[in-house]
């Protein structure tokens, strides 16, 4: 008998994972956590960042754009249709790129998310 209960004292189990409770059947109803983003948003202060962003972002994106797809990459090229070009062009040339990427990226996470709960040889009832 005394053998058994060291036995069994020597014995470890794996700890116990908790179970994801926010994992949601449908694509729309997933949570959405801004701590994820690459983004950097300081607690107190995610308007003013958010502001930023909406300004800085999609101009970079026009200059580079214009830089290495319309000037080819040569900064003679770049600096003459920099000063044709206005602020308000460049920047609507980003937000049109800034777009497309966001709008890739949401249709790549929604074919993941489909794919991820798909299950494999059960399919559930449904009515015609």
């Amino acid at each position: 008998m005394a053998r058994n209960d060291t036995m069994h004292a020597s014995m470890t189990h794996p700890a116990r994972e908790k179970p994801i409770r926010n994992k949601s059947n449908k694509f729309t109803e997933q949570e959405a956590d801004l701590s994820e983003t690459p983004l950097f948003f300081p607690e107190g202060f995610e308007k003013l960042f958010i502001g930023i962003y909406f300004i800085s972002l999609p101009y970079i994106a026009g200059l580079l754009f214009q830089f290495f797809y319309i000037a080819e990459g040569r900064k003679e090229l770049f600096l003459s249709l920099n000063e044709q070009s206005s602020f308000i062009l460049t920047c609507a040339i980003g937000y049109e790129i800034i777009a497309t990427i966001i709008l890739l990226y949401i249709v790549k996470m929604a074919i993941g998310f489909a794919n991820e709960s798909r299950r494999q040889g059960v399919r559930e009832f449904r009515r015609p």
